[in-house]
């Protein structure tokens, strides 16, 4: 992978330019205006690396950006040991990197927002309109009773999601770390696969994919991704949302892994199954009518079309063989961190009718969970003028042993 050269004012290299990142605070400000919103509040660690590049493990301590349509560029303000971190990696300058004191950290007497709310005064923005994300994981009571509590004059206003639309169009720059992500994933998944064998311990496969997520291949370093995969076996596959166990694996049983791979925050999900024996003829038709369902889907996509479309696409390929499926059937991927790769805004469902736009990304997983066992074959794309461009080229099949001996 060709190694970037962009900089940031400390000398120190970072994921994307100065113009693109000014570029990105540009249209979150557009959507701001239209919202009548003068402040915005970024809690969520995707946006806040998405608008300003901080990449650190330090948001299980308060964190926010800050972005005023009265100034240029956002504020970060985070705990004094991480503003470190954001010298590192991201495109601030010194007199936008705001830390708290660390007296401020698992206090029960003072909170960082209290420190956030002396700040937004000093910038004279306490009788502004100002944004919050409510319903991000990221977003507390408490910080919101803080903030509502020491800025009265103040007016809050929802802006949940608002960054997360902004950053469904994809740059050339992200969709190459994205194409990166997807040969981590495909090589991760296969090298997951060939470790499956009757008497293997689950958690030894696993243990395996998470050591080509991590290391990647010769070319394209990898790193840890914002979720575990979704690892089940047997009768658990009727579970979508489960882990490995240590058990050994028995003969004739299905192991269903959803993972993905990561290159620089960016995921590309894959999702595969694998059948410990000879798979008997229902279990191997239905794989079949996944494929066919899910190819069903990549052939509708274009821009323009919208995710009920491409789920009534679904619906009415299965149908034909008796078969239905009441979950969504995808999502939008891009920037992860815990506890989702998910971009949270639209969805492949009856009803959405949100439009699909060149360089949008989604992974579409149309998996079927039964009463006593679930398959699933998924494929992560771009969109693209001419359709859809998956990221990985992992054989669509429900795959058995004999597969890799």
């Amino acid at each position: 992978m060709k190694k970037n050269f962009f900089k940031n004012s400390f000398g120190n290299e970072i994921l994307f330019s100065k113009k693109e990142y000014l570029d990105r605070v540009k249209k979150v400000k557009l959507k701001m205006s239209k919202n009548n919103i003068d402040v915005l509040l970024v809690a969520s660690p995707a946006n806040q690396f998405y608008l300003t590049g901080y990449d650190g493990w330090s948001f299980y301590t308060p964190q926010m950006v800050l972005i005023s349509l009265s100034e240029k560029y956002p504020y970060w303000i985070g705990r004094k040991m991480d503003a470190v971190g954001a010298k590192f990696t991201a495109f601030l300058d010194k007199n936008n990197i705001v830390p708290y004191p660390d007296h401020y950290v698992a206090s029960q007497k003072i909170h960082p927002m209290d420190y956030l709310v002396d700040f937004i005064k000093s910038k004279k923005l306490e009788r502004k309109n100002i944004g919050v994300e409510m319903d991000d994981y990221y977003y507390t009571a408490k910080w919101h009773d803080i903030l509502i509590k020491g800025l009265p004059n103040a007016k809050f206003l929802n802006a949940f999601l608002l960054v997360n639309w902004v950053r469904m169009i994809k740059s050339s720059q992200e969709l190459t770390y994205m194409k990166s992500a997807g040969k981590i994933a495909n090589l991760a998944m296969k090298k997951a696969m060939e470790k499956v064998d009757v008497g293997v311990r689950q958690c030894d496969v696993i243990a395996e994919l998470n050591r080509y997520t991590t290391m990647g291949t010769n070319e394209i370093g990898g790193t840890f991704t914002c979720k575990p995969p979704n690892a089940m076996v047997g009768k658990f596959c009727s579970a979508p949302h489960l882990s490995w166990t240590e058990e050994k694996l028995k003969k004739n049983e299905i192991f269903y892994i959803e993972m993905g791979g990561a290159k620089h925050r960016y995921h590309v999900p894959l999702a595969r199954c694998i059948f410990t024996g000879r798979a008997p003829k229902k279990i191997k038709e239905l794989s079949k009518i996944i494929r066919e369902g899910l190819n069903g889907v990549l052939n509708k996509v274009k821009p323009g079309v919208t995710g009920h479309e491409l789920e009534n696409t679904w619906k009415k390929i299965i149908s034909k063989y008796g078969v239905k499926k009441d979950s969504r059937i995808g999502y939008p991927i891009g920037i992860g961190y815990p506890p989702t790769w998910g971009e949270l805004t639209t969805s492949f469902r009856k009803g959405d009718k949100n439009i699909l736009k060149e360089n949008m990304t989604f992974h579409c997983i149309p998996a079927l969970w039964l009463q006593n066992y679930g398959i699933v074959i998924s494929e992560s794309f771009i969109v693209t003028k001419k359709g859809a461009q998956r990221f990985t080229n992992y054989e669509q099949k429900l795959f058995d042993l004999k597969d890799f001996q």
